[in-house]
């Protein structure tokens, strides 16, 4: 994982976004999303100091908490649609979105991919954790 890299996820991971908002349950949506790589925002240390060299960097989850009591995870599939919603985040992790489900924490998190964007998609905790059996992880 890195902070902050150049370049951009390919768009397919966003075409699957797409078929999914349209078409609902798409198994080859679902498999693309699966094997994509997307953007993990790092809120970073408030106080914006960063692990003395050697020590392992940990990476956290961004919980954000709705109206509703409802909790959830944000990942991105490009810089500009991680822009578009959380402006005021200037750093992320570049992560294997199956790998990000594989070690799911909780029963009650959600897990949404460009909040946002006309066809963002929300997971449940147990919808998460069938990405990495889809992706062949």
């Amino acid at each position: 994982m890195t902070d902050s890299p150049t370049g951009d996820t390919p768009p397919s991971a966003q075409q699957a976004l797409r078929a999914l908002a349209e078409n609902g349950a798409d198994e080859e949506a679902l498999f693309t999303l699966a094997t994509s790589e997307v953007l993990l925002p790092d809120p970073g240390d408030p106080e914006g100091h960063e692990p003395p060299e050697g020590e392992q960097h940990i990476v956290s989850l961004p919980v954000f908490e709705q109206q509703d009591g409802a909790r959830l995870v944000p990942v991105f599939t490009s810089e500009v649609r991680m822009a578009q919603a959380l402006p005021q985040i200037e750093r992320y992790h570049r992560v294997p979105l199956a790998v990000l489900a594989g070690s799911w924490p909780s029963d009650d998190l959600s897990l949404t991919i460009d909040a946002g964007a006309p066809e963002a998609v929300t997971l449940t905790a147990q919808g998460v954790r069938t990405l990495p059996g889809l992706g062949g992880g």
